[in-house]
């Protein structure tokens, strides 16, 4: 595993410490990124040879990660599904990690340079999944965390922080009225704040994505990637590793995907400031979608989110609900995938793009679910209509006898 170099601002290019643990850069607020030596990495010529014998997990890419104990309960190396029905289609089911979505990959790491550095609290906003994966972490390592979400949270979102032992406050609010809980009171507290983009290794956790989806596909890269999004770790984490595969030889340059956002109809501040040219995101005003990981009305780190549809040819698409609640019960009537509102929302969105012509159905593309539809099951059922849970049981149910084969 390499040492880290410096860590580097993605807005002014100031170089720091990876000595100690790092926010944001101290001059303009900007999100920071971990370098490394990748002349060194280049120069073994066996680095890539040598992740077919590493763990099934995304600690098989340790080349490229910090040099660190990690803190992992099996995250990553989830299956890339050719689907049924688009022969050029593939899913990258994240649902299937540990926790139930992607949030293990950023969190594991984040955990794991926590422990590394010897941090006792933690403290996250989060829409859900964020939020449970840094509980399971957090417990994993024995250390505190201090997790602050929308009261309105998918049920089994607060009850796997309650059941990990994490505190756990319920806000009244979107995400960034959870974010500013935490930025007004970590000082005071002793808190580490590991929310999206303000720390830097909930990005080299996420990129992991990025060289599973390579290695999967036999060390080349689809025409276009699909993914939901609020925050937008993973899209950024892995355009880093598209960056960081280029320079080390692991993949052809010059051939990264289409980057695809997609975010809800009712929270769409990326999609907007896209179609405007902007250089950066408006905050969202009212944000609601049943896709709780979308809801987020103005991501941290947009203007990197932005600037990298626009250097790939890529777009940002937004759907409404019940489109997204209709790719999510084809996906999992076509492809026996149960996936996440959030992944029903990618599926929409490429249909629509392959019907407008801006894809064609013979482009290779890698869709990514984000999560499994079993965190979702509450809000899944209220759509549909269905009481998620039973009422006016019976006081007793009487078994006649041992229920035999006739």
């Amino acid at each position: 595993m390499p040492k880290i170099t410096f860590l580097e601002c993605s807005r002014c290019g100031e170089k720091l410490s990876a000595d100690k643990p790092q926010n944001v850069c101290p001059k303009d607020g900007g999100p920071l990124y971990v370098r490394y030596d990748l002349d060194a990495i280049r120069a073994d010529k066996q680095s890539r040879d040598a992740v077919a014998a590493g763990p099934k997990s995304m600690w098989r890419y340790s080349a490229v990660l910090p040099d660190a104990d990690p803190v992992t309960l099996g995250e990553g190396m989830t299956p890339l599904l050719r689907s049924h029905f688009y022969p050029n289609l593939w899913i990258k089911d994240e649902g299937l990690n540990p926790t139930g979505s992607f949030k293990a990959r950023g969190m594991s790491m984040a955990v794991t340079m926590a422990r590394h550095y010897g941090l006792k609290k933690l403290a996250a906003p989060s829409a859900g999944n964020a939020g449970g994966a840094l509980a399971a972490y957090a417990a994993a390592a024995s250390i505190e965390a201090y997790i602050f979400m929308p009261k309105d949270v998918p049920l089994a979102n607060r009850l796997e922080v309650e059941a990990s032992g994490a505190h756990l406050t319920l806000v009244d609010g979107l995400i960034s009225d959870c974010g500013r809980m935490v930025a007004e009171r970590k000082d005071k507290e002793g808190w580490f704040d590991v929310s999206t983009m303000k720390e830097p290794f909930r990005v080299e956790g996420k990129k992991t994505m990025g060289y599973e989806v390579a290695e999967q596909l036999g060390w080349a890269l689809p025409a276009a990637i699909f993914y939901p999004t609020g925050g937008g770790v993973g899209l950024i984490g892995m355009w880093k590793a598209f960056e960081e595969m280029e320079a080390i030889g692991w993949i052809a340059p010059g051939r990264r995907p289409k980057m695809i956002c997609v975010q809800t109809e009712g929270c769409a501040p990326i999609v907007k400031a896209f179609e405007e040219n902007k250089d950066t995101a408006e905050m969202w005003p009212d944000a609601r979608t049943i896709a709780a990981g979308l809801r987020v009305p103005k991501a941290y780190a947009d203007f990197i989110l932005l600037d990298i549809l626009r250097k790939s040819r890529g777009t940002a698409v937004a759907v409404s609900d019940d489109e997204l609640m209709g790719g999510l019960k084809e996906l999992a009537a076509n492809e026996g995938i149960f996936a996440a509102p959030e992944g029903g929302a990618a599926f929409v969105a490429y249909k629509k793009l392959v019907a407008s012509g801006f894809l064609s159905g013979d482009d290779r593309v890698v869709l990514f679910n984000t999560g499994s539809g079993y965190k979702y099951i509450d809000s899944v059922a209220r759509y549909w209509g269905i009481e998620p849970f039973a009422r006016n049981l019976p006081a007793a149910r009487s078994m006649g006898g041992i229920i035999g084969p006739f």
